[in-house]
């Protein structure tokens, strides 16, 4: 399976804005159930998508100037990023197939 990068503020630029893969951020918090029922279906993403694009996360309290700046009111939010622009965007708990839909913007 493949490993889920934890970004902050200080390295989104460089890890999501930069990547030349497209990159799947989930803005999640501690307290927040819906981001815990996606986290199974992203990590299974993770690795299907290994080598085709990265699926990171960003906590959006600890991280509030890379989540206000993306106007993330709500979590989970992820967001679809390639060539450094939002490509799309999916709020709450949602279907594996709604974060593949997501993820085939980019292809």
């Amino acid at each position: 399976m493949a490993e889920i990068l934890d970004v902050t503020d200080e390295d989104f630029e460089r890890e999501v804005l930069e990547s030349r893969l497209p990159v799947l951020v989930d803005f999640w918090g501690d307290h927040c159930a819906a981001c815990r029922q996606i986290s199974p279906i992203l990590h299974d993403l993770a690795g299907a998508y290994a080598g085709r694009a990265k699926i990171v996360k960003l906590h959006a309290v600890e991280n509030a100037a890379t989540a206000g700046r993306y106007g993330v009111r709500a979590m989970p939010t992820v967001l679809l990023f390639a060539d450094g622009q939002v490509r799309g965007q999916l709020v709450g708990s949602r279907p594996r197939a709604d974060f593949e839909a997501l993820l085939a913007r980019a292809e």
